[in-house]
């Protein structure tokens, strides 16, 4: 089964979510502070990291940056875990790159339904699947990457999931509802201006290549053949 980086500083918590993942069938291991939890990752790739943000250290926010800027471990799903349940605080980690957002104090259950999803669309995305290609883009989904006229355009796991949907999806309207549940795999309960957010940036990083991202006031947005 999959290994999960946990990085908690509550030890007794750590530990009830350390038990049922193992329980689950998963290998885990822990860290108390961020720059911990960073240095194990380093040394050994997890499939998935469970983060909080109030480290004694490291803020998570930080952790999570440094985490994404990572040229190995970007692609790393991450899972945020915290007490912070403010709409603001989930749009803010969502936007920084989290795969998912779970407020303390959460059911355990809904924890490991949590990282089994993330971990299918992972895995389903690690698969083999032909390339896609629409204008200037190329994205390559055996290889996670994405080509603007032959240069490679970095994008954070999510912004790879999103161009990808709306690849496949070419020439349809995705509403923000839709492709918050079907990229970030959460319900609308996450105002979509996330969605928006996301947007802006994948635009950004495919520079002139981005105008294909149509935006349908009200609705959401679809992307055009060129």
């Amino acid at each position: 089964m999959a290994r999960i980086l946990i990085i908690e500083d509550e030890q007794d918590l750590a530990g009830l979510v350390e038990y049922n993942l193992r329980a689950a069938g998963f290998e885990t291991e822990t860290a108390n502070t961020g720059a911990g939890g960073l240095a194990k990752a380093r040394a050994r790739m997890p499939e998935l990291v469970l983060l909080d943000l109030m480290l004694p250290d490291v803020a998570g926010s930080e952790v999570l940056r440094m985490l994404k800027s990572d040229s190995e471990l970007r692609k790393v799903p991450v899972v945020i875990v915290s007490a912070k349940g403010q709409e603001s605080d989930r749009i803010q980690g969502l936007e920084a790159g989290a795969d998912d957002y779970v407020v303390k104090p959460f059911s355990v259950r809904e924890l490991m339904l949590r990282v089994k999803a993330v971990l299918r669309r992972s895995d389903a995305e690690e698969g083999p699947a032909p390339q896609l290609s629409t204008g200037d883009i190329q994205l390559d989904t055996s290889r996670h990457q994405v080509r603007v006229k032959g240069e490679e355009a970095v994008l954070t796991a999510l912004e790879f999931r999103l161009l990808r949907t709306l690849m496949e999806r070419g020439g349809r309207v995705q509403t923000r509802e839709v492709l918050l549940s079907d990229v970030w795999g959460i319900q609308a309960e996450i105002h979509t201006r996330t969605v928006d957010t996301h947007i802006k940036r994948l635009r950004e990083k495919l520079g002139p290549a981005g105008d294909i991202i149509e935006t349908i006031r009200g609705v959401g947005y679809k992307l055009n053949s060129p």
